[in-house]
């Protein structure tokens, strides 16, 4: 019980982190100029599945818990998609502004799922902590 809770709290905090990510990508969209130049890097969530073995699923071959953790968070490295704008103060020689290659619609649908994913954890959680308590209660009887 005690290992699928750990794999859920890293589904939290797995979810969590791609919301953040998600929403800071919608937020700088328009973004034409970073402290580092040029136009703000879209950011993209690595996320792997590293095993979380217990004696429990050892003993029955067949079940494995996996649990999800970012592995990293990097930057796209696309080219930005130009928009000739020759009065804007970010402007090229030739009238071109670079935006991030940021598709809102996309990234608002990615962040739907993210968001739902973080409330299908939150309510497994839930229920696996109900669960741990009636067992607990229910040995105390016995």
């Amino acid at each position: 019980m005690f290992n699928t809770i750990d794999v859920l709290a890293s589904g939290l905090s797995a979810a969590r982190t791609r919301v953040n990510v998600l929403a800071s990508n919608i937020a700088n969209a328009e973004t034409t100029s970073t402290p580092e130049g040029g136009p703000y890097k879209r950011r993209d969530v690595v996320q792997v599945a590293t095993s979380a073995s217990s004696t429990f699923s050892s003993t029955l071959d067949r079940l494995s818990l996996y649990r999800p953790s970012i592995q990293a968070v990097i930057a796209d490295q696309s080219e930005p998609r130009k928009l000739y704008q020759p009065g804007h103060p970010d402007a090229d020689k030739e009238g071109y502004v670079a935006y991030p290659n940021i598709n809102i619609v996309s990234t608002m649908t990615d962040l739907m799922s993210a968001s739902r994913l973080y409330q299908a954890n939150v309510t497994a959680l839930e229920s696996a902590r109900r669960m741990e308590q009636e067992a607990i209660r229910l040995s105390q009887r016995f």
